[in-house]
């Protein structure tokens, strides 16, 4: 099976050793989600975030986690319950791992660590680093109390195998975005290049899933929020004159290719106001 991974390595230009773990990395995702819909965790869950965006739509940067969003509430799920069938299913496509539950219950995000020391090697990839012996790392997170108003849809995949999974449509998505970059309590450039994401594609967010969210975390929990584009653009143009955008840039640089990076020197409080007027477009309708 070592050969399908051979096969997938050549859709993608490497030219260094942390495009090539990332290009590694994201293969090791894909299978782990192939694992998951042969386990039918997608009758129960949608794939949302960066990496959904990445490998659903195109998004032009690599994404770390594979995270996800309950249909429907379950303060009882735990990650141990697919573990039988992640590992037994990833080992047919020759990827044997170490997975390990990192949930606290008494929180609504799930976590759970797939390890891998072997893909690396088995490949035998030029700027693989045998003697370093270092694991790859893939972070499983479910929300499994998410705010209510979500959309899904379904998509097909093609590897390893053909399946299909549900995923957080991109307007939900998006909103759960909006509520990261107003609400997170710490800097994540990727944040705000996913924004410039969405502003291109001209995507307008779903408003009432994002009040939901903010009703239930953040700086504006619990009020009762009439969310339309002029609340919206008010509070990020706020948020966008707090950021440290040099640090925002160097923190989303590493998984960009040296074709986007150039853009990054863009990044500035008068460039964010512009997108954040496409932004207003989009809700109008005037994208």
């Amino acid at each position: 099976m070592i050969e399908l991974f051979r096969r997938r390595l050549q859709h993608y230009s490497l030219t260094n050793a942390v495009q090539e773990e990332q290009a590694i990395k994201e293969m090791l995702q894909e299978v782990a989600l192939y694992a998951l819909w042969r386990a039918e965790f997608f009758e129960k869950a949608a794939f949302q975030g960066g990496t959904a965006l990445r490998i659903l739509h195109g998004l032009p940067r690599f994404s770390e986690d594979l995270d996800f969003i309950l249909l429907a509430p379950d303060p009882a799920f735990h990650w141990s319950s697919y573990f039988d069938s992640l590992t037994q299913t990833m080992a047919q496509f020759g990827v044997h791992c170490e997975l390990s539950d990192r949930s606290n219950m008494n929180k609504a995000v799930r976590q759970a660590m797939i390890k891998n020391d072997s893909i690396g090697r088995q490949l035998d990839l030029s700027f693989f680093d045998s003697d370093k012996q270092r694991k790859l790392l893939v972070k499983l997170e479910i929300d499994t109390s998410p705010p209510a108003g979500t959309g899904t849809s379904w998509h097909y995949l093609d590897f390893p195998l053909d399946f299909e999974i549900c995923a957080q449509d991109l307007p939900s998505n998006y909103a759960l975005k909006l509520h990261a970059l107003l609400c997170r309590p710490y800097l994540k450039g990727r944040d705000w290049f996913d924004f410039t994401w969405y502003c291109k594609q001209k995507i307008k967010p779903n408003l009432p899933h994002l009040a939901n969210a903010l009703q239930q975390f953040g700086p504006w929990s619990g009020e009762n929020l009439a969310i339309d584009a002029s609340w919206l653009a008010s509070a990020l143009t706020e948020k966008i004159k707090s950021i440290d955008w040099p640090k925002a840039a160097q923190d989303v640089a590493p998984f960009l290719s040296s074709t986007e990076q150039p853009s990054l020197s863009l990044w500035s409080e008068r460039f964010f106001v512009d997108k954040i007027s496409k932004l207003v477009q989009a809700i109008a309708g005037d994208g």
